[in-house]
This record gives C-alpha cells, structure tokens and sequence, in this order.
C-alpha cells in the first residue's frame, strides 16, 4: 500500500516520544546499575567533578607528609661539658705566682713544693675540674736551643682554687734529682718550679685530662691510692667532698664513702695530713684515712710497709665495696707503685674467687678504675 510523503512524515513524528522513551528507559536502568556497583548515582559524577563557580567548596591544602620518624638522641657522654685544652703549648696563658711554701715538716726527705697560680683575667677564662692536669713550659731552652716541652703536673685544688674564689690553681711538685756518674742531676720543670717567687710569670697549658675525674653521683664510693705528690688529685677530691666553704659553694653533698690509702717514707713526707686528718674528725662516717710509712713502719712478713701492704690487710673490705657498680678506684703516684699494686690486688681477689686480670678491665671499661702513673 502506497502512503502519501505526508503521511509518512506524520508516521514518523509519531514514533519519536516512544523512541525517547526508550532511550530514557535504557539511561535509567544503566544509571540504577552503577549506583549498585558504586554506592553512588552515575548521573551525580558530572556534578561532584565539576560543580559550578557558585557552590565550588574552597579548596583545601594538601595533606601534610608524615613526619619522618625522630632519630633517637644520642647518649650524652660522660664529662662531655669539662673544658679540655683551653690553652695550647704554642699559646699557652700566663699564670702569676701568689704564693709558693714547703708541702713537708721538718725531718722529711726530698723537697716539696705547693705552688699556687694566680690564673684570673685570662680570655678565654681557665677552667679545670678536679682530678685534671696541666702543663707547665719552664723557662729558657733547652740543650738544642729550643723552647721547653711542657710538663704535666696533677692539679691539687678544686675548681674554686685554694682561696674560693675560681681564679687560682695549685700544685704539688717534687723536685726530681737523681745521681748520674756521681753528679746530682736536677729535673728541669721541677726545679724550675720549687724556686718560683710570688709574682713570677709562668707559661701554663691545659687543662687536659679526663681519665680522673669523679663521678657526679653524690652517693659514690671513691677508693683513693696515692704514693707521694700523686696525693695531688686527691686532695683535690677531698676539699671538695668535706671543705665547708666548697660544700656551701657547689651543693655537691657527698654522701658515699671515702677511703684514702696514702703512701710516703717518712710521717714528715705525708703531704696535707693535717687536712685529711681534720677532714676524718669531722666526717667519720664518710672518710677512712690509712697510712703506709715505709720507713716506720713493719708489714706482717717484717718488711717495710708500702701502699699494696695496706691493700692486701684490708682486701677482704676494698673487694666487699668493688662489688658495689657505685665504687671508682684512683690511682696516682710513681709508676712503680702498680705492679705492687696489681700484685696485692691479685692476690685479694683471689680470695673472693675472683681474677684479677679479667676484672680490672672491666672496671676500667665501666669507667670505675681511675689509674695516673708517671
């Protein structure tokens, strides 16, 4: 059947509401599938992406980065803020003499010096801490004509100096002499320094040292052996544990127990005992002072007395207070006196059941063992 252009044309506008319908049907079919799928209407996609200028929210920064993990801190070490080498041997200061007495009594043996140093002014200031030393550049050259090496010497006072006020530091110097080819040889610095007068100038390096310091535990043991002027560093330690005027100037209140063993030939040559006797008067709970005179005095074979003598007599009491993680042990005096020293300790230890070629470096690495031998 033929149909006229026009009808066909009428046919055909005819169908277009159902073909829209159809294609509306399928969008929302789709439409419903995606929100299944998604949990969100497709259609809204358009919107979400791109919403208009009007209600576009703000725009936010951009998440932070997470902050890489800290690096842990690093343990401070021990004595890390004690000054060290203020002063080079090539730039040393210049310290003044305020006074220079005999260390001995009448009827000792030697010559002993306790020199005290004016060292105020200085630029840097010089700073030291107990148990450290310094160096002392003696005047004039030496045989090739060239300057003096320094020489280390202990420092016998506390930081706050004889006189309290932090400006002064002391020594106690032997005069080293011996014999060679039937000539009295004297020691350079040494000498150099026991006939040093109020107001001289000396060259002065340092301070240097960290290997005698005491602990800051207020509660620490200190076992102290010392031969001669190695009695330097611990008279130092001794004025700062029990001097009144240093107790009321640094709050450090020592509570631990002292015990010094103090060597010497002769009951003249025991440097500063006056003060250390003084000291065990006044704190008897705190400090035991032990003498070995040599000279004067019988060990149990009916020897001499030494130092490692006294230590093997009170071993049983000394390995009673090692065993404590708060005991530090100083050693000081002429080299010579260690292998007494190791011997008697040996044979202590022994006793206990201990070795004491395994358990002195261990004290030593625990930093508990405290040696400074020249």
């Amino acid at each position: 059947m033929a149909y006229s252009e026009t009808k066909v044309v009428l046919g055909g506008l005819a169908h277009i509401p159902i073909i829209i319908g159809f294609f509306y049907l399928i969008r929302r079919q789709y439409s419903f599938g995606a929100m299944l799928r998604t949990g969100k209407n497709a259609l809204s996609k358009k919107v979400e992406a791109a919403p208009s200028k009007a209600s576009a929210p703000a725009k936010t920064a951009a998440p932070a980065k997470a902050a890489a993990p800290a690096k842990p801190t690093a343990a401070k070490k021990p004595h890390a803020d004690v000054p060290v080498n203020t002063y080079k041997p090539k730039a040393p200061f210049t310290g003044t003499v305020t006074e220079n007495y005999s260390a001995l009594k009448e009827g000792a043996i030697g010559k002993v010096q306790h020199i005290t140093f004016d060292i105020s002014g200085g630029d840097p200031d010089f700073k030291y801490v107990e148990g450290q030393s310094c160096g002392i550049l003696a005047a004039g050259e030496d045989a090739k004509g060239k300057p003096h090496r320094p020489r280390l010497y202990s420092i016998a006072s506390t930081r706050y100096g004889d006189n309290f006020a932090g400006n002064t530091l002391s020594l106690c110097v032997r005069q080293l002499q011996y014999e060679k080819d039937g000539e009295t040889i004297n020691g350079v610095c040494s000498t150099y320094l026991c006939n040093l007068s109020p107001g001289d100038k000396v060259k002065i390096s340092g301070p240097v040292g960290k290997e005698m310091l005491l602990p800051d535990e207020e509660d620490s043991n200190i076992i102290m052996l010392a031969t001669g002027t190695g009695i330097a560093p611990m008279r130092a330690y001794l004025r700062r544990m029990f001097e009144p005027t240093e107790i009321e100037k640094h709050q450090w209140n020592f509570k631990g127990k002292a015990w010094l063993f103090m060597g010497a030939p002769k009951t003249a040559n025991l440097l500063y005992d006056d003060d250390f006797e003084h000291y065990k008067s006044k704190f008897p709970d705190n400090l035991r002072y032990t003498k070995a005179i040599s000279r004067e005095q019988k060990n149990t074979k009916g020897g001499r007395m030494y130092i490692q003598d006294r230590v093997l007599e009170h071993a049983e009491e000394i390995f009673n207070m090692i065993e404590s993680p708060k005991t530090h042990i100083y050693l000081c005096g002429l080299k010579g006196m260690e292998p007494g020293i190791d011997e008697a300790m040996t044979t202590a230890a022994a006793a206990k059941g201990l070795d004491w070629s395994e358990l002195r470096p261990k004290l030593r690495k625990a930093g508990r063992w405290h040696a400074e031998t020249y």
